[in-house]
């Protein structure tokens, strides 16, 4: 996650997105949402599941005290807002969706952005990399970059910047991320897939989604910035396990003459 954390922050630098209004799907534990807020971004983050929320409640009580930010248990598309966003942001939540509500989401985005606003999504990557992570988490698939081509044409975007990430490191420690996950979630595996897409926000498995403090020594921006270089290496590769990718709406830019 730190490595996608650092593209990410590198890109809304090269794009010029150094702060604005934010909607965020898919929260997760807050990682994304504490770059933005750390770079003065202002926004709401919504998800389905309700511990989920209540933990960004927690962590984030400063900013909502603040007014900077919202955390919302909601249906994102059934969710009405006034406000338009610079940026909508998703990480791993794409492949969460049947192929229906995958274009409604794009969609649904689409009216939520401003006229030069931006979506920046990251899925799980590489198909015949599927493994128990995948089942466990409730994904229906993961994907390509001609895939996402093909997903940003067919809902009227504009594909902008796609990139592999994690390559060749996550795939080396893959294995031991498969045998941590089985060991500790196999039990998932009975759960409908709905309530597994659920728990995907607020995993704990140690070693995988968390750490002990130790770690952080070596688990910083500084200490993987050689990885971060080799992942832009390999960016094109296949074999990544991560897509980084950005877009605009065609329609909405084309109504504003832009």
């Amino acid at each position: 996650m730190v490595q996608d954390l650092s593209y990410l922050k590198e890109r809304l630098k090269s794009i010029g997105l150094q702060s604005g209004y934010f909607l965020e799907v898919g929260p997760g534990s807050g990682e994304i949402t504490r770059l933005l807020l750390d770079l003065g971004w202002h926004g709401k983050s919504f998800d389905l599941d309700d511990l989920t929320i209540e933990r960004l409640k927690i962590r984030f009580q400063k900013e909502i005290k603040e007014g900077r930010y919202s955390a919302i248990c909601s249906d994102y598309f059934n969710t009405s807002l006034k406000e338009s966003a610079n940026l909508v942001v998703s990480c791993m939540v794409l492949e969460h969706l049947d192929d229906a509500h995958q274009s409604m989401f794009m969609e649904k985005s689409s009216e939520y952005l401003r006229h030069d606003g931006v979506m920046i999504c990251l899925v799980p990557a590489s198909p015949r990399h599927w493994g128990i992570e995948d089942e466990i988490a409730g994904h229906y698939r993961r994907y390509t970059q001609s895939k996402v081509r093909e997903l940003c044409i067919n809902t009227g975007y504009s594909l902008q910047h796609i990139s592999g990430l994690t390559f060749p490191i996550s795939n080396l420690l893959l294995p031991i991320s498969n045998f941590l996950v089985r060991r500790n979630e196999k039990n998932k595996l009975d759960l409908s897939l709905s309530d597994r897409t659920k728990a995907s926000g607020r995993r704990q498995v140690r070693f995988k989604t968390h750490f002990p403090s130790i770690l952080k020594l070596i688990l910083n921006e500084q200490f993987l910035w050689p990885f971060n270089v080799l992942q832009k290496i390999f960016g094109n590769s296949k074999n990544a396990l991560v897509i980084y990718f950005e877009c605009y709406p065609i329609v909405e830019n084309a109504k504003h003459g832009l």
